[in-house]
């Protein structure tokens, strides 16, 4: 309902407050869903009174509400630096639009995530998509509009794929009620036609949460695309795919169909892995900050689907715990990224020189997220390598459990180049004026930079409402 109403408030600025308010409210709401399903268990509403499954069906459980948590968290931070970051990377005419697509973006990912009809999430990954590729879009470089047709085509696969699975589940249980799909597929589990579905949503999701080889849309679109746009997407787009991922495999088809009539933790281990070095690699050879922080996001990908394809609770805790973390991660490097764009008009690492002396704050935060990136003790990424490896090792995948150390090597490798330049180079001698990121962009920074420390030494929320979710995932009472 918010987002047509930006297009009645006219002023920027006042458009901009409606939508931190917005999105403060859906913070506000999605964590006292997330209280009220840890006291009272699953919360089923049916749409307009028609029961499922005729009717449609929001079935929030403690899976989705963290995740809507963390989606609406993360956008409610990233609202409060928009209006600052905006002035520099978009002419005034078009904010009021960037805040009403930023909303029916947030609402197709909240909606996915909500909603308890297979055909539903087809319905609301196409709100977010089309926002989404509007948003970036809207990059001031050029390349932001080959970035957003890049994507848009990838993007439409992707959702074309999830359409026919979908479709072709139908066609066999007469269902689209995710609930009642879990109980009817397993009768007609071993026909080709739901293979065939299975395969088509794999692969069309896989789209969507970039991982590689089909990760092709995700590093310049987080480049081109206006910073704050790249902060939030970063920060919660992915997840929402992985999201879906963890629906499709574990509720709807089960982990037998999933991971023992089809060998699909192996292709995640291996596909996992890859993306982790392909990705890492990619990221030391790139000198715009933005695409090493891309490749980067896509290796973090790879971890997340490590820990899916070991198929035990410490595994899916562990992914989940991952997906909390990165969203920490990558809100607070992109929005620092957006305070050195606002002051310095590009993210080229070349401009990077004696920034540490010009702007410590956004400097700083910049090096607590990336010694989180690498999992260095007192941050949440040392939490996520802790759990996934712990889940490895508990699996018997020795060999695993190294190769997600020395993937955690080459990430120092790239953030030592953007450190060097920070800290160890002379600044440059036409950017000796450059000030700090301006107070509207630091705050939302430090807020999910203090969150990247906090949540990596009391872990209790976050690690326990994941261990909970996976748990009541596999049918395991606590």
């Amino acid at each position: 309902m918010a987002a047509p109403l930006c297009l009645f408030l006219k002023r920027p600025k006042l458009v901009w407050l409606f939508t931190c308010i917005v999105t403060a409210l859906t913070f506000l709401i999605s964590v006292l869903l997330l209280q009220q399903v840890i006291t009272h268990g699953t919360l089923v509403y049916e749409l307009g009174g028609w029961a499922a499954p005729w009717g449609i069906e929001y079935r929030i459980d403690q899976l989705n509400a963290f995740i809507l948590c963390i989606i609406s968290g993360i956008s409610a931070v990233v609202a409060m630096a928009a209006h600052t970051s905006l002035q520099k990377e978009l002419s005034k005419d078009r904010h009021i639009y960037f805040y009403m697509l930023y909303l029916l973006s947030l609402t197709g990912m909240l909606g996915i995530v909500a909603t308890g009809d297979a055909f539903n999430v087809f319905v609301f990954l196409e709100i977010s998509s089309l926002s989404a590729y509007a948003l970036i879009a809207m990059g001031n470089d050029r390349r932001a509009l080959w970035a957003s047709y890049k994507y848009l085509i990838m993007g439409t696969v992707g959702a074309t794929f999830i359409l026919i699975g979908i479709g072709l589940m139908y066609q066999m249980t007469g269902t689209l009620n995710m609930h009642d799909l879990a109980q009817r597929l397993p009768e007609v589990s071993q026909t080709r036609t739901v293979f065939v579905s299975f395969a088509f949503i794999v692969v069309g999701v896989c789209l969507k949460l970039a991982l590689f080889p089909l990760h092709l849309w995700l590093p310049n679109a987080y480049a081109y695309a206006p910073s704050i746009v790249t902060a939030m997407f970063a920060a919660t787009a992915t997840k929402v795919a992985v999201y879906l991922l963890i629906r499709f495999t574990f509720t709807i088809y089960g982990l037998s169909f999933s991971f023992t009539t089809l060998p699909l933790n192996i292709l995640f281990l291996v596909l996992g892995l890859t993306g982790v070095f392909v990705a890492s690699v990619a990221a030391i050879y790139k000198n715009n900050v933005k695409h090493i922080f891309a490749y980067s996001s896509v290796a973090q990908v790879g971890y997340m689907i490590v820990g899916l394809s070991v198929g035990t609770a410490a595994g899916l805790t562990a992914t989940l715990v991952h997906i909390f973390n990165h969203a920490l991660m990558k809100g607070a490097l992109f929005l620092a990224l957006a305070g050195v764009m606002y002051r310095l008009g590009n993210v080229q690492l070349s401009g990077f020189q004696g920034l540490g002396r010009q702007m410590p704050l956004t400097m700083a935060a910049i090096v607590v997220g990336g010694l989180s990136l690498i999992g260095v003790p007192l941050t949440v990424g040392f939490i996520s390598k802790w759990y996934l490896v712990l889940a490895v090792i508990e699996n018997g995948w020795w060999p695993v459990a190294v190769l997600i150390l020395l993937g955690s090597l080459l990430a120092i490798v790239y953030l030592w180049r953007i450190i060097e330049m920070a800290y160890f180079k002379p600044a440059n001698e036409h950017s000796e004026t450059v000030k700090e990121a301006p107070f509207s962009i630091l705050i939302p920074v430090w807020i999910l930079v203090i969150a990247n420390i906090y949540f990596g030494i009391d872990t209790r929320i976050s690690v326990g409402i994941a261990q909970s979710a996976a748990q009541s995932l596999f049918g395991i009472t606590p």
